[in-house]
């Protein structure tokens, strides 16, 4: 099936390079210092099983979703709506997108951008651009996709490219654990760039994840909206086997680019106000990052990607 996939950071170089490893053509847009290494030397896939190069297509056009049957949009949160206007022009009438971003709304303001629906994904990985065209897994890699005519064809296309899917009617349930993980980890990591493992060994990190957590589970609550886990055994389970990874955050910050935090811990702030839920915690990591993006440094800036 041929692919594009918008946004070639992290995510979607990662779930690009599977499906190229799969025999699947690929088209990557991003970045220019990435396309051209990719058009060059292909896209370095660095994984604790294998490492290889995949010849994949790379380009800055989004035009080049012209002829996609299946789109991947991997842009950050902040783009949804212009990677949506820049994608509607091309985009076949038959191709199926995807949505497989951080937070719970993506799907529904992409699908209002382009006029025609687009699936939503929990996307569970934990990867790092390492360099340009070069991109690193850490752990995981398995997707959740939301329920519609074609998403168990779309499944069955992914698992057999070693990209473990599952179809969910209740997808949205699933974005919200997610959404909630995201806000315990993002920021905490972010501040003084530590991976998960090394994060929850520092004192009294793991009681404010924990209040993080039961702050976004309130404004869950006051929403109408059912979430599926318990975070505090998920935070425990992540930081144990994503112990090396540095949160999304922390490599924007870290990089010198604009994060996602308002769309996770800032979502929940917002969310949080016009509910009447007060979410101090979560302001505090919110505001500390936004500074951060305005005019800080990380602690440990020697780590760039």
């Amino acid at each position: 099936m041929k692919t594009l996939v918008m946004g070639a950071g992290a995510v979607g170089c990662y779930y690009g390079a599977m499906l190229a490893r799969a025999g699947h053509p690929v088209t990557l847009v991003g970045r220019q210092r990435h396309v051209e290494v990719i058009n060059r030397d292909g896209l370095n896939l660095e994984t604790a099983a294998f490492s290889e190069r995949l010849p994949v297509r790379a380009t800055v056009s989004p035009a080049a979703a012209a002829d996609a049957e299946l789109v991947l949009v991997c842009v950050k949160s902040g783009d949804t709506e212009s990677a949506g206007r820049e994608l509607a022009p091309h985009l076949a009438e038959d191709a199926i997108v995807l949505s497989l971003q951080n937070g719970v709304d993506n799907a529904d303001r992409l699908a209002q951008v382009l006029d025609r629906p687009v699936i939503p994904a929990v996307v569970y990985v934990a990867v790092e651009m390492a360099g340009p065209g070069h991109v690193r897994h850490h752990g995981r890699g398995d997707l959740l996709i939301g329920a519609s005519a074609r998403s168990p064809e779309i499944a069955a296309l992914l698992t057999a490219a070693s990209i473990p899917t599952a179809v969910s009617d209740d997808v949205l349930a699933a974005l919200w654990d997610k959404l909630i993980i995201n806000c315990a980890f993002n920021a905490l990591s972010a501040i003084p760039q530590l991976p998960y493992g090394e994060l929850v060994k520092r004192d009294q990190v793991l009681q404010v994840m924990h209040d993080v957590a039961a702050e976004c589970l309130a404004v869950a609550a006051a929403a109408g909206i059912r979430v599926n886990s318990d975070p505090r055994i998920a935070i425990g389970k992540i930081a144990e086997s994503m112990a090396t990874q540095y949160s999304s955050t922390a490599q924007d910050l870290a990089a010198g680019r604009p994060s996602e935090i308002e769309h996770l811990n800032g979502y929940i702030v917002k969310t949080g106000a016009r509910l009447q839920v007060p979410t101090p915690v979560n302001r505090a990591l919110y505001a500390l990052v936004r500074l951060m993006e305005r005019g800080g440094s990380p602690l440990n800036s020697d780590r760039r990607p």
